[in-house]
């Protein structure tokens, strides 16, 4: 852990941005993250500390050297992941399971960069943020031309910039050797789509190769005129069902949201099959297991279609889990 100790002591001398701590090591631990930050407080630096347990954040202001003990520990222990920006440099620390770490740095070019915020209360900063016109975020009906959100959209913008932290917590493991292999199966209008390639291609620099999926015509010919508007080469949009998509036999990363019933389980097989490193998953609409679901204990519960209908998702997806932590995956349910 020295050299994580060092790195560390490096990030937290004042020109740090931030600092995330991500993919838990204990399945209690699942979905749990911590970014630190600077704030000044009556004159000194400090660093603002906010773990996100479940739908809850804790927050603490540390020195510098209270923050690089509790880090180092959670590196030791805790967290498999640790992404960090300087005004510097951007670092990428990789702790595997048996202790191995992996320390990535890059350093940025020319004169030191903007000065960080040191503001101890400050509004959200999103990804894609707001007064930034994004042209798939216009387009699609979410920013006006000068870049505001629409209020009518702000929650589905809200959504975008939230699918883009989980994408933000995986893209350190993806190739950067070659093209990534991303496929996204019940794309649909492919606002995340859109979202994902303008992130991991204009904002991270990666070379992908992205296939949208969808079986509505109309829909899947409308994001190919966006996509060739935008000159995004390597995104391609075909209409098609999940079950029957022979296109590719390899993936980095599948993602599946909101395929209706079995479609998500197809979804989910091939991904396996092609040995993606990285599957993100919304199912919807559990019908299979609510046809079948008889159990004389839950009888009470189950003759409400209500509770009938959610038990059943909850059992649907806990065998998926279950059934991915079999074929090897490190699986979390938020």
């Amino acid at each position: 852990m020295e050299e994580i100790r060092k790195l560390l002591e490096e990030c937290l001398d004042g020109g740090l941005y931030q600092i995330v701590l991500s993919d838990a090591k204990k399945k209690e631990d699942a979905g749990q993250k911590k970014k630190v930050r600077p704030v000044m407080v009556k004159g000194e630096l400090l660093f603002q500390v906010s773990s996100y347990v479940g739908k809850q954040i804790f927050h603490e202001n540390l020195t510098a050297r209270e923050a690089a003990d509790i880090l180092t520990g959670d590196l030791a222990e805790r967290f498999g992941q640790m992404q960090a920006e300087t005004n510097r440099m951007e670092a990428t620390v990789l702790v595997s399971k048996k202790g191995k770490v992996t320390v990535r740095r890059k350093r940025h070019s020319g004169p030191a960069g903007k000065k960080p915020d040191l503001s101890h209360n400050r509004a959200k900063k999103y990804i894609l943020q707001e007064g930034r016109p994004v042209p798939f975020l216009v387009d699609l009906g979410v920013q006006t031309p000068e870049g505001k959100i629409i209020n009518s959209r702000y929650d589905k913008f809200r959504q975008i910039n939230r699918f883009l932290e989980f994408i933000e917590d995986v893209w350190p493991i993806l190739p950067k050797d070659r093209p990534v292999r991303i496929i996204d199966f019940g794309c649909g209008k492919s606002y995340l789509t859109f979202a994902v390639y303008y992130f991991l291609h204009e904002l991270k620099g990666l070379s992908l190769q992205v296939t949208g999926l969808d079986l509505k015509e109309d829909v899947i010919e409308n994001c190919s005129r966006l996509a060739r508007r935008y000159g995004y080469e390597g995104l391609q949009f075909l209409c098609g069902d999940i079950a029957d998509y022979t296109g590719t036999d390899r993936a980095d990363m599948v993602v599946t949201l909101h395929a209706c019933d079995t479609a998500t389980d197809y979804a989910l097989y091939k991904a396996m099959r092609w040995q993606a490193k990285v599957i993100l998953s919304v199912p919807c609409c559990q019908h299979e297991v609510n046809r079948q679901i008889d159990c004389a204990p839950l009888e009470g519960a189950l003759r409400y279609g209500l509770i009938r209908e959610r038990l059943s998702a909850l059992f649907t997806d806990a065998l998926r889990a279950d059934l991915l932590e079999e074929n090897g995956y490190d699986t979390q349910v938020l």
